[in-house]
């Protein structure tokens, strides 16, 4: 669920109110989310979970993993003692993946500038779990009904944008865009669009020339290799219909360079994924939304998308059921 003080605990408790297709386990405080069950008003039934029992799916029961905090939680008040406790579930809940006791990970928001202030360097998700995972190098893809944008970066300060992106950086993103949307979405032979980093692509070198230094010759090599890729593009212009038609996935350079048009469009739909981690992760698209928390006002249907997805891949790439909600992503 996330930071405790927002509105993950919130979103998790409105979805045990109904039944579930698959089974689900809360790795969490159980008193965390009882205080708060309460204080909405929910009927909540806790069953602690462990390796090999099999998790509820039935209404007003919740499956819950626990890992206690180290300070009861407020909505809308952070309290950097329970920076650390972020962090231990989200070490149970990969760690877990790894043991073949989760299927995949599911995360609610968190609250970055908490978890720093409580003496942990972090990021965000996708750095951390690749970290924790052993993964080299995770991309960040944003998976909305007819659109998905990867991030060749993520929580950089843009001014460091340009000296990160290299041929070696790019060349691996790419290939795990490449790699992982055969793996869990099903698509053959992925059609790439690659954003240019600079206004206009650079202007054939007249307003930067990283597109011609860095991204073209990674990109012709990438091609003679098979992949089916375009660009550099415009930013500008490679959102336009008659582009995204023929693209199944468009990789941008920086996170502001695409994230803002999937969360005007799809704000409530659309679900992070995280490419190049050896098992799945999907999240909400929202922040912890302190202001919210407690007050029964959250809305949980990014929530219920990312564990939607989630299911819907994991069946898919297990071979266990034909796609059915990520036909549209």
């Amino acid at each position: 669920p996330g930071e405790p003080a927002g509105i993950g605990p919130d979103l998790t408790l409105m979805l045990a109110q109904s039944p579930r297709s698959v089974p689900l386990v809360a790795v969490a405080d159980p008193d965390i989310l009882a205080t708060r069950a309460r204080a909405l008003g929910l009927i909540l039934e806790i069953e602690r979970w462990e390796p090999g029992l099999e998790a509820t799916r039935a209404a007003g029961r919740l499956a819950v993993r626990p890992v206690r905090a180290a300070a009861a939680a407020v909505p809308g008040r952070l309290d950097p003692r329970n920076g650390g406790y972020v962090l231990d579930t989200l070490n149970v809940a990969c760690d877990g993946c790894g043991e073949r006791l989760f299927g995949a990970v599911v995360t609610g928001p968190v609250h970055k500038a908490l978890i720093n202030e409580a003496g942990h360097a972090f990021t965000g998700h996708t750095e951390y779990l690749a970290r924790r995972s052993g993964a080299t190098q995770p991309v960040m893809l944003m998976a909305a009904p007819g659109l998905r944008v990867a991030l060749a970066t993520t929580h950089l300060p843009l001014m460091q944008v340009s000296a990160v992106l290299t041929a070696a950086r790019l060349e691996q993103v790419l290939d795990v865009v490449w790699t992982d949307l055969r793996r869990w979405f099903g698509v053959s032979a992925p059609r790439i669009l690659v954003c240019g980093l600079n206004p206009h692509a650079g202007e054939d070198g007249h307003l930067g020339r990283e597109e011609i230094d860095i991204m073209r010759p990674v990109l012709d090599e990438l091609r003679s290799r098979g992949m089916d890729l375009t660009g550099p593009v415009p930013a500008d212009t490679a959102f336009t219909p008659q582009r995204l038609a023929q693209t199944d996935v468009v990789v941008t350079l920086y996170h502001d360079q695409g994230l803002p048009l999937v969360k005007h469009r799809y704000f409530d739909s659309a679900v992070n994924v995280t490419l190049g981690l050896p098992f799945l992760r999907t999240s909400v698209d929202h922040g912890t939304a302190l202001e919210l928390a407690g007050t029964g006002r959250a809305r949980p249907q990014s929530l219920r998308a990312a564990i939607g997805l989630a299911a819907d891949l994991l069946g898919r790439a297990q071979g266990r059921r034909p796609a059915t909600a990520t036909a549209a992503y």
